[in-house]
């Protein structure tokens, strides 16, 4: 392997991914793995996440299941105090757990705002807190890389919520990586464009969604294993001087004039 290749490895690292037990991060997990971190996936139901765990070990690697609950403090303290167990200290944090509500903005509840943006944004202040604590304590680098959405640098219809608390998050990512700068903590995002996951497969089956799929650039929505390079580079040594980077992987849609 060349040495240019080598900065693209994660071995040695150690990797918790919240949402891991579908979707993007179930994806996630398995690339991390591939590149040779130990992973930790970390879901509210740990049955669900043992499985992705599972697939890794037989597949040659390392990874263990954590119960999390994002949205409260008690659970994501005990989530990291059983990775530690496992695996000592974590130093690749990949905040991918999310939610999302379509509703017109007059329609929209306190419940389901609150609710949004516990997960989407508290959720992932929570875990970056408890990450960088630690990483600062065992006086080691790390690395955050926030799952964000172009709905946070564009508007769209319906999306009053998801967007603002993504927007939210990338600037909490620019904040984060001023505030860790001293402690070697890098924060990125990845902002995706449009993807299949079971989270919006519903929509994209609709008939309002395959003609805004073909109004997209690419003509298409993005695979999963399109995001797998722009991840490797913001977790690994081959990013090691990208610090507070937001980063599209939208096939240029969020450059586009019309969001529609």
């Amino acid at each position: 392997m060349s040495k240019a290749l080598e900065r693209f490895s994660l071995k040695g690292r150690v990797a918790l991914v919240t949402g891991a037990s579908s979707g993007m991060g179930a994806h996630f997990v398995q690339t991390l793995a591939d590149a040779g971190a130990k992973i930790v996936c970390a879901a509210r139901r740990k049955d669900v996440v043992e499985a992705t765990a599972r697939q890794i070990v037989e597949g040659g690697g390392e990874a263990v299941a954590v119960e999390l609950d994002i949205g409260s403090t008690e659970s994501v303290t005990h989530a990291f105090n059983e990775a530690e167990k496992a695996f000592g200290t974590i130093d690749l944090l990949v905040n991918n757990a999310g939610q999302i509500v379509f509703a017109p903005f007059p329609d929209i509840s306190d419940e389901q705002w609150d609710n949004l943006m516990n997960v989407n944004l508290s959720g992932c202040m929570r875990m970056s807190r408890e990450f960088s604590k630690r990483l600062i304590a065992a006086k080691k680098p790390g690395s955050i890389v926030n799952i964000t959405s172009i709905t946070g640098q564009q508007t769209k219809p319906y999306l009053s919520i998801y967007g603002t608390a993504k927007a939210a998050l990338i600037h909490f990512t620019k904040q984060l990586a001023i505030d860790l700068l001293p402690y070697n903590i890098r924060a990125n995002s990845i902002a995706p464009g449009y993807f299949r996951t079971a989270m919006v497969d519903w929509y994209f089956d609709s008939p309002e969604g395959k003609l805004e799929v073909e109004n997209l650039p690419a003509k298409r929505v993005g695979l999963l294993e399109e995001l797998d390079g722009p991840l490797l580079l913001l977790a690994s040594d081959a990013g090691s001087y990208l610090n507070g980077v937001i980063l599209p992987v939208d096939y240029g849609h969020v450059v586009r004039i019309s969001f529609t």
